[in-house]
């Protein structure tokens, strides 16, 4: 993978992140279940510490401040907004929220996990494999709640 190519992978991960916190954030926000809405807040704040690691080795210009875009507007082309968004179109469902959590999570740890594996710079490949043991982190925590309120695996 060359320089340009690893930037642009940087650049996307910072926005998969942002695109992760944006959902854990407005979903929390609709979550009636207590446990449940907590495990949202904290993936959030997780989500925005993994799009600030990835900024730190982000040598690209085009992301002048940090705070201004996490603070931007969430993407709706994103699987994320627009999973979520499926929900909201619907009576929101905690179930079908925290089952989109556990897919969502599940996907993005292996694309992690993917990528730290193609890239030849081992600190940026570092930050890769962080997150990715963060991100299964993150799947336990919803799968033990989904257990919790529903009694079975996801």
């Amino acid at each position: 993978m060359g320089p340009m190519d690893v930037q642009k992978a940087i650049k996307d991960s910072i926005q998969t992140e942002k695109d992760a916190m944006d959902f854990y954030k407005y979903g929390a926000e609709r979550m009636s279940e207590d446990k449940a809405r907590q495990t949202f807040e904290m993936l959030a704040r997780e989500e925005y510490q993994h799009a600030e690691s990835f900024f730190k080795i982000y040598t690209g210009n085009d992301i002048p401040s940090f705070q201004e875009f996490m603070n931007a507007p969430p993407n709706t082309a994103s699987s994320w907004w627009k999973n979520l968004q499926g929900l909201l179109v619907q009576d929101f469902d905690e179930r079908k929220a925290l089952e989109l959590a556990i897919e969502q999570e599940e996907a993005l740890e292996q694309s992690l996990r993917e990528m730290a594996a193609r890239i030849d710079n081992p600190e940026i490949s570092r930050v890769y494999i962080a997150n990715a043991s963060s991100t299964h982190n993150h799947l336990e925590l919803v799968e033990e709640d989904y257990r919790a309120m529903y009694g079975m695996g996801g």
